[in-house]
């Protein structure tokens, strides 16, 4: 055989291998991927509105429940827990901010089921040449702003998440080595708690 048609069939065998590798992953698997996801804890680099960069640690407990810890020398806390998000600030003295955790694009992933072949949840299903690429929003409230996330595969892994809020900003969320399956305690979702550590 001579060396251009060896090259060929080498070509095509390659080229028949990657498909699989670089495909996006079908809606049905991501769902199933967080409906498993029950706790899980990383690092996180999220990059604000206004371009400043924040790092600090990402706690998921599903359904309904998550915190983010920023590193010094920042001294917020963020708590989804109870339907709520709540805000607070560790130089101020005042309540935290809360909102309905409904009206927030994270309520996607936090959903006690996820189903996202949904009637107008997915807006956009794409694949970047690395992470498959879902937008989602909620079909019922879509001026609530939508939560792009970005899955890898093999094993399928939440990687980085954008929110467009209701507002026109934007967040995005990158995480680092994402630990799963541990146990979690209550008090990490806490409001109550998590004021009273702040104000001793």
């Amino acid at each position: 055989m001579r060396l251009s048609a060896v090259l060929l069939s080498l070509a095509l065998s390659v080229a028949t291998a990657l498909p699989a590798a670089a495909e996006k992953l079908p809606l049905t698997e991501i769902s199933s991927y967080l409906n498993s996801l029950k706790t899980a804890k990383a690092a996180f680099t999220q990059i604000n509105d206004d371009g400043s960069i924040s790092s600090g640690n990402l706690y998921i407990s599903r359904p309904g429940r998550m915190r983010f810890e920023y590193d010094p020398p920042e001294q917020a806390l963020v708590l989804a827990s109870a339907n709520a998000v709540y805000i607070l600030d560790g130089k101020s003295n005042q309540a935290p901010e809360t909102y309905p955790l409904r009206r927030t694009p994270l309520s996607l992933i936090l959903a006690r089921q996820v189903n996202l072949q949904q009637a107008r949840m997915v807006v956009g299903h794409d694949f970047d040449g690395t992470a498959t690429v879902v937008t989602a929003q909620d079909p019922n409230n879509p001026e609530y702003g939508t939560i792009e996330m970005s899955f890898t595969a093999s094993p399928t892994a939440l990687r980085k998440w954008v929110i467009n809020d209701a507002n026109g900003g934007q967040t995005t969320v990158t995480l680092g080595a994402m630990e799963t399956g541990m146990s979690l305690a209550n008090r990490l979702f806490d409001p109550q708690l998590a004021v009273r550590d702040r104000d001793r």
